[in-house]
């Protein structure tokens, strides 16, 4: 019952922030959901596709050569419905989170900044607390990884970046509850509008071809989610 009750008042904190982005963000504070889409591949299809034609829909090619895989790290500012600093590259490492979550603040550096995200290890890393402890001048010592402090163990290191008194600070949605992470619904629409069909002959190019789109969306097509769930349980 006690997991339960911790599980429920997680979800809750999650939705409460969805519901309160758009002040917050008049506030000076960005409620940006965050996470990785990895093993995204640059399939380059042999053969070009069939048109469409009346009644009959695009045929696409399904063989293909493989060109390596690149990883996403995007964040959907809740309130806006844009994707803002995004990072494209061969790996997502606990140094490139740490450096994704760097850039991010960078570009607001005087905001305030709330990142929602899974509770993925490099979420936790020691490398993340170093870097959120000095964007936000805390010099308190830190401790040492695996013997004491701050650094100890991952929910020592949770703890920190949780803390509601940092101007930086993580919530973490509850394990197995993606559809609880609103960036994972753009990961769909990016799936849909351009991995699904895309030819790329390149890492470079599908690197490219998904900062372009994200370009694209933020002018044509964003708005925030309508997120109507309050927590509350489905079922009694």
């Amino acid at each position: 019952m006690e997991d339960e009750a911790v599980f429920r008042q997680e979800v809750r904190d999650v939705c409460k922030l969805y519901h309160q982005a758009e002040e917050l963000h008049e506030q000076g504070v960005h409620v940006v959901s965050t996470d990785e889409k990895t093993g995204i591949q640059a399939l380059e299809r042999i053969h070009p596709p069939q048109p469409m034609k009346p009644g009959k829909p695009e045929a696409v090619e399904f063989e293909y050569e493989r060109h390596g895989t690149q990883a996403l790290i995007a964040n959907f500012e809740v309130a806006t419905g844009t994707v803002i600093c995004p990072s494209v590259g061969d790996s997502r490492t606990e140094e490139d989170f740490s450096a994704h979550i760097r850039a991010t603040v960078e570009s607001a550096p005087e905001d305030d900044w709330i990142f929602i995200c899974d509770q993925l290890n490099t979420h936790k890393s020691e490398g993340l607390v170093r870097a959120v402890a000095q964007l936000c001048g805390i010099e308190d010592e830190l401790g040492r990884k695996g013997k004491s402090g701050i650094l100890k163990s991952m929910a020592s290191r949770a703890a920190f970046l949780q803390d509601e008194s940092h101007r930086i600070r993580f919530v973490y949605t509850p394990k197995h509850c993606s559809w609880l992470n609103q960036v994972e619904l753009w990961f769909g629409i990016l799936t849909r509008r351009l991995l699904k069909r895309g030819s790329f002959t390149s890492t470079n190019e599908l690197k490219q071809r998904i900062l372009t789109f994200i370009e694209f969306f933020n002018e044509t097509l964003a708005k925030p989610f309508r997120w109507t769930y309050i927590g509350k349980p489905l079922l009694t």
